[in-house]
C-alpha cells in the first residue's frame, strides 16, 4: 500500500509541475501514466490477496 500511495503522489506532484509550468505539458502525461501504474499496481495486488480468502 505503501507503493501505491508513493505513485499516487508522484504523479499528482508531477501533474501539479507539468500545469503550472510553461513547456513542461509532458511532465502531465507522464503524471497520468504513473497514475494509471499505481492503480494497475493496485488491481494486481487486490485481486491476489482477494484468491486465498475465497472459501
Amino acid at each position: 500500500m505503501v507503493f501505491f500511495l508513493l505513485l499516487v503522489i508522484a504523479a499528482i506532484v508531477l501533474g501539479v509541475i507539468g500545469v503550472l509550468a510553461h513547456g513542461l505539458l509532458y511532465l502531465l502525461f507522464i503524471a497520468i501514466v504513473v497514475f494509471v501504474g499505481a492503480l494497475v499496481h493496485l488491481a494486481v495486488r487486490w485481486r491476489r490477496s482477494g484468491r486465498g480468502r475465497v472459501r
